[in-house]
């Protein structure tokens, strides 16, 4: 379902001056079909790097919460941004989700879609019923989506990071009070089981 469409033009030089590219898009829920220009995104952004991150050993075998894949489109149907959020326990008591990787097309820096992509996600999660959401990240550009670093200073990741960029936000009030501990995976899913949390 199309829940975000907004006009931005960003130009590229060629043989005759200036051309701009369209760089309308949409927000949609992530399907099957969307899977091989995501990875290709991805490696694009973040090189194979990205599967030695340690909130990737949170996502290894796992499916994201149902409803909370999604990717920009243009309108021409090109895939130029990413989001999926993930099932967590913050500690023994708390559930949670782990943002990420949220990722964009360079060439579609500046435009918008990464903010679009993240207001939309964080507002499904709260939909849902979701209480808290936990990240690794740039402090300077989460700090303005409501993540701050104190709902997680008790809590550790299966892995080295950066605490000033291990990041948590509170969508229910109070939902982070009192976490501490590991962080780890709610459940282990057969493919059959991911790939139908990717279609819902």
């Amino acid at each position: 379902m199309t829940r975000h469409i907004t006009t931005r033009f960003s130009f590229v030089l060629g043989d005759n001056g200036a051309a701009p590219i369209d760089l309308r898009f949409k927000i949609a829920s992530e399907k099957d079909a969307d899977v091989a220009a995501r990875e290709l995104l991805l490696d694009r952004v973040f090189g194979p790097e990205r599967f030695q991150k340690t909130s990737e050993k949170l996502r290894v075998n796992q499916a994201p919460a149902p409803g909370l894949a999604l990717v920009a489109k243009t309108t021409v149907g090109a895939l130029i941004g990413t989001i999926r959020l993930w099932p967590v326990f913050a500690g023994q008591k708390h559930c949670a989700l782990l943002l990420g990787p949220l990722a964009v097309c360079p060439s579609a820096k500046e435009s918008g879609v990464g903010s679009a992509l993240m207001q939309q996600a964080l507002a499904r999660a709260k939909l849902q019923g979701h209480a808290s959401v936990l990240l690794v990240g740039d402090a300077d550009y989460y700090n303005r989506f409501g993540f701050e670093q104190r709902f997680t200073d008790r809590l550790i990741m299966p892995g080295p990071v950066d605490p000033k960029r291990f990041l948590g936000r509170e969508l229910i009030p109070g939902a982070l009070s009192g976490a501490a501990g590991a962080v780890t995976p709610v459940v282990r899913l057969t493919r059959h089981q991911k790939l139908s949390a990717l279609a819902a």
